[in-house]
């Protein structure tokens, strides 16, 4: 009797679980999504380093994106173009998108040596904690100074120097823009590769203010300005401002900044010939402005 009634009861549970295998057999067949096998394509071609900088989680979820038409095909800014273009031929787009990469520089001159500090930080040592609070420099636009950058860089491109400023190995920056999101004070900006001159100042105080705080700041002389000939430099909100799309080169800008905080940028690697000759330009200019100052005397 027991065993004819383990024998129903395992019978009954095979035919139970053999009717509700086959549910499910049915039911993947007729709800499964069909995948886009342009999405593990995409995959393929994808640098993998799941570093957010495209908006998603990780390199999986941008290949879903765009093949769902959700995201530009350039949002993987460390991939560069030959991912982009590669992409183009995957998605099955037309005409290929024109891609203008950009790498990460430090906008402050104020490290340890510039920087007033009129203050003693006793927190957690990160520059968005301290900023809270306002940190340690009198500037309250400058660098703080604890590295967040480093820490959410992804591709081990940002380093702090002895001066308490982040560093840029522009060799290795990809422009993804996570150190421009850690910090705090908007200090780190992305730049185009052909941009050769650049404002190292984020101050927008006054300019008695800068110069009683910070010896390397922006004080809106207004000499830049006048002496930029193109119109891409102007001073807005106590900062010197240039707009690239005007001009991408304005070295006569550099030439009188008494603070020294214009200047020529270092380029990134492979394209230092523009660079090379905006420098020289402005050396063969200062040259002879100060030739002709020495032959002034001689003359009266």
């Amino acid at each position: 009797m027991e065993i004819t009634i383990l024998f129903i009861s395992l019978a009954s549970m095979g035919g139970i679980g053999l009717v509700l295998s086959m549910i499910l057999v049915i039911a993947d067949k007729n709800l499964a999504v069909e995948e886009d096998p342009r999405v593990e394509k995409a995959l393929e071609v994808l640098p993998g380093a799941n570093c957010g900088a495209c908006g998603f989680a990780g390199c999986a979820a941008l290949a879903t994106a765009l093949a769902e038409g959700k995201v530009s095909v350039d949002a993987c800014k460390p991939g560069g173009k030959e991912v982009t273009d590669k992409l183009v031929e995957i998605l099955g787009l037309e005409e290929a998108v024109e891609f203008a990469p950009k790498v990460a520089r430090v906008f402050c001159s104020g490290g340890l040596k510039e920087a007033q500090r009129d203050k003693i930080y006793t927190g957690v040592r990160t520059c968005g904690s301290a900023n809270l609070v306002g940190a340690e420099k009198a500037c309250l636009y400058s660098c703080i100074g604890y590295g967040d950058c480093v820490s959410a860089c992804p591709f081990d491109a940002v380093r702090m120097n002895d001066n308490g400023l982040p560093v840029i190995d522009l060799g290795k920056c990809t422009g993804c823009g996570e150190c421009v999101r850690a910090c705090p004070r908007n200090i780190i900006g992305l730049t185009g590769y052909e941009d050769v001159v650049h404002v190292y100042c984020r101050s927008r105080d006054k300019g008695p203010v800068v110069r009683k705080i910070c010896t390397a700041g922006c004080i809106a002389c207004k000499l830049c300005e006048r002496d930029d000939d193109t119109g891409a430099v102007t001073i807005s909100d106590n900062l010197s401002v240039i707009d690239h799309e005007v001009n991408k080169a304005p070295v006569m800008a550099v030439k009188r900044c008494p603070t020294e905080v214009i200047r020529i940028s270092d380029p990134v690697p492979g394209h230092e010939k523009l660079f090379e000759e905006k420098t020289k330009l402005l050396q063969e200019i200062l040259e002879k402005e100060s030739k002709e100052k020495k032959e002034e005397p001689e003359k009266k």
